[in-house]
């Protein structure tokens, strides 16, 4: 949950010039595949409901932007190269900036850098 926290600490400082969404995506660390010590009990989805209920976790630690599920084909997980993870900012519909795939890439604070710029 610390990466949450640093999201959450861009959202709140550029909610001004930026609109967050988070998409939920395959569970990458599923209790019945890759799993790892302390992590929530999630099983890799067989179907949409399934996914439904596992982006509940998220929810509940208020991301403080809206949340949506990719389908089970992983069309915006695919697409947009985001397994496990990856930040992205679009304006006006086209991709401005790429961060690098997580989670070593992941970089909140390259994307503060990059949002400074559009204050």
């Amino acid at each position: 949950m610390y990466k949450l926290c640093e999201f959450k600490q861009l959202v709140k400082d550029f909610s001004d010039v930026a609109d967050f969404l988070v998409v939920y995506i395959a569970e990458a660390h599923s209790t019945d595949g890759w799993v790892f010590a302390n992590n929530v009990d999630i099983t890799k989805h067989q179907n949409l409901e399934e996914r439904l209920t596992a982006a509940q976790f998220l929810v509940k630690e208020d991301p403080l932007c809206p949340i949506v599920v990719d389908v089970m084909k992983d069309t915006t997980a695919s697409k947009y190269g985001a397994i496990p993870e990856r930040l992205y900012v679009l304006q006006a519909g086209k991709v401005v900036y790429k961060g690098k795939m997580g989670p070593r890439g992941y970089s909140p604070e390259e994307v503060c850098s990059f949002l400074e710029k559009m204050k």
